[in-house]
């Protein structure tokens, strides 16, 4: 892919895709979830995760974006998914992470916020497929007791097109 350097002074203007940091948070089995109040997909179900700032470490921009959007105090754990989405220059990188105690609320990026039983999961109203990616492998890894780090690669989704 051609860089965009300076005809006068050849310098690169770099333009590095951003990354997303989020975390699937769970309080005595159930796992906390944000539904959306702002576009892309408003309305839509997805786990506390937005932009990393400068100057920030994944870990903390996970628990920023916990306490922005579901005004929850998390306790980030391991590293859970890596997830490339090359179509919209992100990368999106979800951690484990506990919610200590039931107190959560909603966010100004959030409509509604809540603790869900696996089972109760609102799939056909998850955000992002990257989330779904997330939960899913949490969900899997939880049930057989281990605590992977998965990747994957994702396509342009139908929603976008």
């Amino acid at each position: 892919m051609p860089r965009h350097v300076c005809t006068a002074c050849n310098v690169i203007h770099y333009q590095n895709p951003k990354l997303v940091v989020g975390c699937v948070a769970e309080h005595e089995g159930r796992i906390l979830l944000c539904r959306r109040a702002i576009e892309p997909r408003h309305g839509f179900w997805t786990i506390p995760a937005g932009f990393m700032e400068n100057g920030e470490t994944l870990q903390a921009a996970a628990a920023r974006e916990s306490l922005e959007e579901a005004l929850a105090a998390v306790t980030i754990g391991s590293l859970l998914a890596v997830v490339n989405v090359a179509h919209a220059n992100q990368v999106h990188v979800m951690f484990r992470a506990e919610l200590p105690t039931p107190e959560y609320g909603v966010g100004i990026e959030s409509l509604e916020v809540d603790l869900y039983h696996p089972t109760d999961i609102p799939w056909s109203d998850i955000a992002f497929p990257s989330v779904e990616f997330a939960l899913r492998r949490y969900l899997s890894d939880r049930s057989a007791g281990l605590a992977g780090v998965h990747f994957t690669d994702l396509d342009r989704p139908a929603w976008r097109s």
